[in-house]
């Protein structure tokens, strides 16, 4: 999901069904009976259909998180109270699962890709995980010197280090930060570019996407914090649940995707006043930041370094 530096293997077996790119149309008439089964199988790889026979899924001991701001759960807490995100979401949901997991989060706000993988990767494997999210890349594409296929490669060297370690790996595409925030409009280029990269990395990996940009209820103003940048708690939850579902977890369905009750439409008024406040309070010491070289990362470490056992909220 977007956000920025203002506000921020498993055994191979059972494991969700990567999104990827579809086959090109062959005919029976040309193509082995095996070789039509195994584009079928791609097919429907491409559409990352999570795991029906949960029965038969791999079970998780150790999640281990990569990523920004995002990820370390900004806009779902605070520093004073703690920072839970959909990471931490994401790990209670495995671990009702699979009891006595261990959940570490390496992810620091204000990260570009490069840094998550230098800095975060490393750490990662020494971890030894059977499960791990990667997610980066929205900081990126809001700097003025954005190389999509830069931030891709970076992305696919850590979906591939972490695949070939063992873990089942799952990452998201990113939703139309320009309804979100129209003074991104100028950016959806970029995001619908990195997406697809994302997508072709993680079908060459097989990594499991949450497809997060397809659904409308993405780009609800409820999912998101005032800043525009980060999800809110309910944008967090809603995150989790995808992730949940991609890997195939009990009891997930796609309930994450429905709409929220329409809200009444603003005046063009109260539009544009809110547009206002929101670029003096957020994008104008956002791009201060930016102009003089600083970061809301700067100083700051991961929340949850190592690896510690998840507890389970009680309903």
């Amino acid at each position: 999901m977007p956000n920025a530096e203002h506000a921020g293997p498993a055994e191979q077996a059972g494991q969700a069904a990567p999104a990827g790119k579809t086959m090109p149309h062959e005919t029976a008439d040309t193509v082995e009976p095996a070789a039509i089964t195994e584009i079928t199988a791609l097919t429907e790889n491409s559409r990352n259909v999570p795991p029906t026979d949960t029965a038969h899924r791999a079970r998780y001991t150790r999640y281990v998180a990569l990523g920004d701001s995002q990820t370390e759960g900004v806009g779902d807490g605070d520093d004073v109270t703690g920072l839970r995100g959909w990471a931490d979401r994401l790990a209670e949901h495995v671990a009702a699962a699979d009891p006595g997991l261990e959940y570490a989060n390496l992810a620091v706000r204000g990260r570009v890709a490069g840094q998550v993988r230098a800095e975060q990767l490393g750490p990662a494997l020494a971890l030894r995980p059977d499960l791990a999210t990667v997610v980066a890349g929205v900081n990126d594409l809001l700097r003025p010197r954005f190389d999509a296929a830069e931030v891709a490669g970076h992305l696919e060297a850590m979906f591939a280090a972490l695949t070939e370690a063992g873990a089942h790996v799952v990452t998201l595409t990113f939703p139309d930060i320009g309804r979100i925030a129209p003074a991104a409009r100028p950016l959806r280029s970029r995001l619908f570019d990195i997406n697809d990269r994302i997508r072709a990395a993680a079908a060459r990996h097989g990594v499991s996407v949450a497809e997060i940009e397809p659904h409308d209820v993405s780009t609800d103003p409820r999912l998101w914090s005032t800043d525009r940048l980060h999800a809110s708690p309910l944008g967090h939850a809603r995150i989790a649940e995808a992730a949940a579902q991609a890997i195939g977890l009990p009891g997930t369905d796609d309930s994450w995707t429905r709409p929220l009750p329409l809200l009444p439409a603003p005046t063009r008024l109260r539009a544009t006043a809110a547009e206002l406040r929101w670029a003096a309070t957020f994008l104008g010491p956002w791009l201060g930041r930016r102009l003089r070289g600083r970061s809301s990362g700067d100083h700051r470490l991961a929340k949850r370094p190592e690896l510690q056992l998840v507890r389970v909220p009680v309903p």
